[in-house]
């Protein structure tokens, strides 16, 4: 019932709806869920650090309870239930949620595997050193303070942080109608950035992000391609995929897949209890056990795998179902002057560098304030105790006086001064009054005056202001910079790699047992020929390097394998290795058959080029003379579980692929020594599952062991090398053009001091050579060191080999000028075991172990040659019936 003297006002249900909850809204929004851009903090953020900013528990004194911090939070500033200000200042201080902690906790604050922290009771806190820098300069009047929630006190809008809080600590939250989650970046390259805006307010993002690379997370992990980063600093949205750190070992007989560091936000726990479950609901086949041996030193995740699983499948089938690898969506939401915007990283710098100037400015006013004010009462010290006359009068003044007032207006009538100054004469200590401190008097008033000036030149120039801005940011950087935590995988996104990956030149090499890895070719240093070469790589036992290669970073490399299947990688995808690293296992990488082995690869330029791959061709040969070719376009479209790239017979194998361009010639070398030498054009060109025709007739005992494929027969010869270390360069003349099919001609005299013949090269004397022998000593040698020499010839000893040490492989690179030149007196550091002293050279021919071995003479020669042509013209006639 209405009563006498109130009045009814009538309000629509929905008007009233609609108002209070845009007021509920925008309370939410702008005092409890989104940051600011100037300093990164929300509300509650910014109350616990000036609560422990008033506490007075900075970085150099001792922890407080976490009670007594709370507690005086909640009384001052937050009136919000204690929980919300405990957990927000936990989370300040567990480093697996903020990149840059801004709170030093004492006892149990939780973990990454969900565990809640202590009562507040029970722990201590107190400010980081890098909180200091948050909170410098805060009683210099840089900023704007407001009344707390009743009035009682003030509190600061926003902090005069020199750290750019947001970019590099990020923030998520949820407020009605929006959500921010912005992620968090690394320091060093945040104030890279920032200075580089500072001296161009036209930069591009683009030339931003030569400077901040990429998000860079607490926990580390990999950044799985770039085409979220780039959304995410251009427009303030985008997705990026996070996947975690992994390596293979071997735990006992067993291949295990180690996690050693995790996604961003995901509970160790939680993931590797829902690995459990869909390893026993057998969506995950493959896992042995799941292992967490995390410990103080580090996280550790050990996935041992069965006997018959795949690791690199298994790894896929793991990034697929469970949080090994998840996304962040970045959505950079933040407050400017007061309301929501959506942010890009130029956005982000420029607010921040705008909060800086501004800090810049007051504090310099607040010292020029200051510094004023001591002038003023430094210029009335100097009037009343300037000479001896006047501090007498001074002196009758004050002892004659009745009471300070009084004393004080005398001064003041006497000296001219004003209230404030005759007040700082009557508060001097007597023994101020002595010719020592007058003379300190005016040094001091000499040095403020300074100091006035250069304060008003800063406020003059703008410039002065933003170098201030600068030196302060590189001085946060030298403090507290680090390396960033988080890798970036280019391959994972549809950017363009060769933009961000340099096209260097580097060595591949791939084990006996299967280990690759690229090295860069500076590694290798030029020895002079005979020389003992240098440590190579480390391999398993009973294991040794079978194949070297030289590319560049940016070619493709295609795997052959001995089932007869073709295999993709990138360069830059394939783990790079020290020299004396084993590399990792083949397996790892591609999705190869446990029972199935690399045999041969080939290294080509961009697949995508449809005129590239139309005009090569890929030339293959087996251990048992049979060659194929098949135009390059059939490889062009990577598959992740490969192609069938030619059909292998029982008891046969693939030895080598090279690519060429259909009017080359083609060599192929046996380990008895004979070599045929015949057009490409006598391969036809057949499909990917065809068996090949007969490149070479083979006698008993006698089997392929390479092909070269020969462009320029003027300029070009072929260097061949046999397993005891002695090899040999002949003109590709002297070897005569026969038909496809024949036995070939001698190009090595096998002995028992030679052994059988292991490779055959097409080099220049452009080129070096990189010999690796069985033990893992590598040498790398210029091709003018080994001069051209006739065919039938035995060689020179190209490499010392010990005991019963033999050659594996070799490969050429070319020459390159940076690579430092090491002789002899270089190879002093090898260990003893790998070292011998360099043996004689003669170019002139002459017994014994490095002599050019005559055969016999021209009727000698000329009678063998007619042989190897009647042998050539029997099995042409059986290859042209078998064809």
């Amino acid at each position: 019932m209405q009563k006498e003297g109130e009045r009814l006002i009538p309000i629509n249900i929905v008007d009233e709806m609609k108002s209070s909850y845009i007021d509920y809204s925008m309370s939410v929004i702008v005092s409890r869920a989104l940051p600011d851009v100037r300093d990164g903090l929300k509300p509650v953020h910014r109350r616990v650090l000036y609560g422990m900013y008033g506490l007075g528990v900075f970085s150099n004194r001792k922890h407080l309870k976490s009670a007594r911090i709370v507690g005086d939070v909640l009384g001052k500033y937050h009136p919000h239930g204690d929980s919300s200000v405990y957990d927000a200042m936990v989370r300040m201080a567990q480093p697996w949620s903020l990149r840059y902690p801004q709170v030093d906790g004492q006892g149990n604050f939780g973990s990454m595997d969900g565990d809640p922290p202590a009562a507040m009771r029970y722990t201590e806190a107190k400010l980081k050193k890098i909180s200091d820098e948050i909170l410098a300069d805060l009683d210099k009047d840089t900023v704007d303070f407001q009344n707390n929630f009743d009035d009682s006190l003030t509190e600061p809008t926003v902090m005069p942080t020199k750290i750019p809080n947001l970019l590099v600590n990020g923030t998520s939250g949820i407020a009605v109608g929006m959500a921010t989650n912005m992620a968090p970046h690394n320091l060093s390259e945040s104030i890279d950035a920032i200075v580089a805006y500072i001296d161009n307010n036209e930069i591009t993002i683009d030339e931003l992000m030569k400077h901040i690379i990429a998000p860079d997370f607490p926990t580390g992990g990999i950044i799985y391609g770039y085409d979220g980063v780039r959304d995410a600093f251009h427009t303030g949205r985008g997705r990026i995929v996070l996947r975690a750190k992994i390596n293979f070992e071997e735990v006992g007989n067993r291949n295990a897949i180690i996690v050693t560091e995790i996604p961003y936000q995901v509970n160790k726990a939680e993931m590797i209890a829902r690995t459990a479950e869909l390893v026993k609901e057998e969506k995950i086949p493959g896992i042995y056990e799941i292992r967490d041996e995390s410990d103080r030193q580090g996280l550790r995740i050990v996935y041992e795998l069965k006997n018959d699983a795949i690791p690199n499948v298994v790894l896929n089938m793991l990034y697929k179902y469970t949080s090994l690898q998840t996304s962040f969506s970045v959505n950079n939401i933040a407050l400017v002057k007061g309301r929501p915007e959506q942010l890009n990283l130029k956005d982000i710098i420029h607010h921040f560098v705008d909060h800086r100037h501004e800090v810049v400015i007051r504090r310099t006013e607040y010292e020029l304030k200051k510094a004023r004010e001591r002038a003023h009462i430094l210029e009335g010290f100097m009037k009343v105790i300037g000479t001896q006359d006047d501090l007498d009068k001074a002196i009758h003044i004050i002892r004659h006086s009745t009471n300070p007032a009084e004393a004080k207006e005398g001064l003041m009538k006497e000296f001219d001064l004003s209230e404030v100054q005759a007040q700082a004469i009557l508060d001097l200590r007597l023994a101020r009054l002595t010719g020592m401190e007058l003379d300190k008097i005016r040094a001091e008033y000499e040095e403020i005056m300074n100091y006035i000036n250069d304060l008003e030149d800063i406020l003059a120039k703008v410039e002065r202001r933003f170098e201030i801005i600068k030196n302060e940011m590189l001085e946060m950087k030298d403090k507290y910079g680090d390396d960033r935590r988080s890798e970036i995988d280019y391959s994972g996104g549809e950017m363009s790699i060769e933009d961000l990956i340099p096209d260097e030149k580097v060595v591949l090499t791939i084990s006996h047992a299967g280990y690759i890895k690229r090295t860069s070719l500076s590694e290798y240093k030029v020895q002079s020929r005979g020389g003992v070469g240098n440590r190579a790589a480390t391999t398993r036992d009973e294991d040794f390097l079978e194949y070297i290669v030289a590319a560049t970073n940016h070619q493709y490399m295609l795997f052959f394998t001995e089932k007869g299947k073709c295999y993709w990688l990138r360069v830059f995808e394939i783990p790079e290795g020290s020299k004396t690293s084993k590399g990792r296992a083949v397996q790892n990488l591609i999705n190869i058959e446990p029972d199935d082995k690399i045999k041969a690869y080939i290294r080509t330029d961009d697949l995508k080029n449809t005129e590239y791959v139309n005009r090569m061709n890929v030339v293959m040969i087996t251990k048992n003379g049979t060659i194929k070719k098949t135009s390059l376009e059939a490889y062009s479209r990577p598959r992740t579980n490969g192609v069938n790239a030619i059909e292998i017979r029982e008891d046969d194998q693939l030895l080598g692929a090279r690519l060429t361009e259909g009017d080359s010639e083609i060599m192929i070398a046996t380990k008895n020594g004979k070599c045929i030498r015949f057009p490409e054009e006598k391969a036809r060109a057949v499909g990917r599952g065809s068996i090949g025709v007969r490149g070479i007739s083979l006698e008993d005992n006698d089997e392929v062991i390479g092909m070269i494929v020969v462009n320029d027969v003027e300029n070009e010869t072929v260097l061949v090398v046999s397993e005891k270390g002695y090899g040999k360069r002949t003109a590709v003349e002297d070897y005569r053009i026969t038909n496809r099919g024949g036995k070939g001609v001698i190009t090595l005299n096998i002995t028992e001091k030679t052994g059988e013949l292991i490779a055959i090269q097409n080099v220049t004397d452009e080129d070096d050579l990189m010999i690796i022998n069985k033990s893992g000593v590598a040498i790398r040698m210029s091709m003018t060191e080994l001069r051209v020499m006739g065919r039938n010839t035995q060689g020179v000893k190209v490499i010392n080999l010990k005991g019963n040490d033999s050659i594996a492989a070799i490969a050429k690179v070319e020459k390159d000028d940076d690579v430092e030149d090491e002789t002899e007196e270089t190879t002093g550091e090898l260990p003893a075991s790998v070292t011998s002293d360099l043996p004689e050279f003669s170019e002139t021919p002459k017994t014994g172990d490095n002599a050019f071995t005559n055969l016999g003479d021209e009727k000698t020669l000329k009678k063998i040659e007619e042989d190897e042509e009647k042998q050539n013209r029997e099995s042409q006639d059986d290859v042209d019936s078998a064809d």
